[in-house]
């Protein structure tokens, strides 16, 4: 297993791997997403009580869902980049910054989409809803410090040390409908003893979850082979994949 990891965290490597990598998860990811969308427009029943609005949810709850999922992921990679310092490592930690943020705003505006017909404003200082807001804020610090610091491997370090310190606002987001009494819906999918939703409903919304899963790996690569070119075009290997390009 540490050889497999040795060798991941060659960027060349990790430049090809992701280039087989990156048109597979792509295809993946779409096919699932059509999928979802379709059962959850046009097969799933409207909700007894919200109707057709709760089918927002099948884009809501995945990028809610994505944008903590991201962020771990992004924490973690800078964690091994502090610790091991593996470049490969700082790489998928820049990457996954914009994409998280990404999710993490759709989440939002699908969800003042929502709020408008259901709660009759865009916007309440809900304790889910602010927490998710600084989430959107942590993500901007970590790509505002990867953009003002020149050297990359500093810029690495200052955007990771904030990104660690920062997961612990997710346990926040997810616990917030629990700890608090809060205006937002409590946890239906994720309960502990059965998901309180019908299975023509969860079954889109997994569907999407697993879809927007496989669409951030596949952004991942094309974004962190992106950098990695960036970070080594002077190595030889990057003037090798240059030449063969342009033949």
């Amino acid at each position: 297993m540490w050889k497999w990891f040795h060798a991941l965290g060659s960027p060349e490597r990790f430049y090809r791997w992701t280039g087989r990598l990156a048109p597979w998860l792509g295809g993946v990811s779409l096919a699932l997403m059509i999928a979802g969308l379709y059962l959850g427009l046009f097969v799933a029943p409207p909700d007894y009580q919200q109707g057709d609005t709760a089918r927002i949810m099948y884009v809501h709850v995945p990028s809610a869902w994505m944008s903590m999922f991201v962020y771990v992921n992004m924490a973690a990679a800078s964690a091994a980049a502090l610790i091991w310092r593996v470049k490969v490592a700082e790489v998928v930690a820049a990457a996954s910054a914009p994409v998280g943020a990404s999710f993490t705003f759709l989440a939002l505006a699908t969800g003042s989409i929502w709020g408008k017909p259901m709660w009759g404003t865009w916007w309440v200082w809900d304790a889910r809803l602010t927490s998710e807001l600084i989430l959107l804020f942590l993500y901007l610090g970590v790509m505002a410090l990867h953009s003002a610091i020149e050297d990359r491997r500093t810029a690495a370090r200052a955007a990771g040390i904030l990104a660690i310190v920062g997961v612990v606002n997710v346990p926040i987001i997810h616990y917030s409908v629990v700890w608090w009494n809060t205006l937002h819906q409590g946890p239906s999918v994720s309960k502990l003893d059965a998901p309180s939703i019908h299975p023509s409903m969860l079954w889109p919304l997994l569907l999407m979850a697993v879809g927007f899963t496989v669409f951030y790996f596949a952004v991942l690569c094309v974004r962190a082979r992106n950098e990695v070119l960036s970070r080594e075009r002077n190595s030889r290997w990057v003037a090798q994949v240059v030449t063969s390009r342009a033949r």
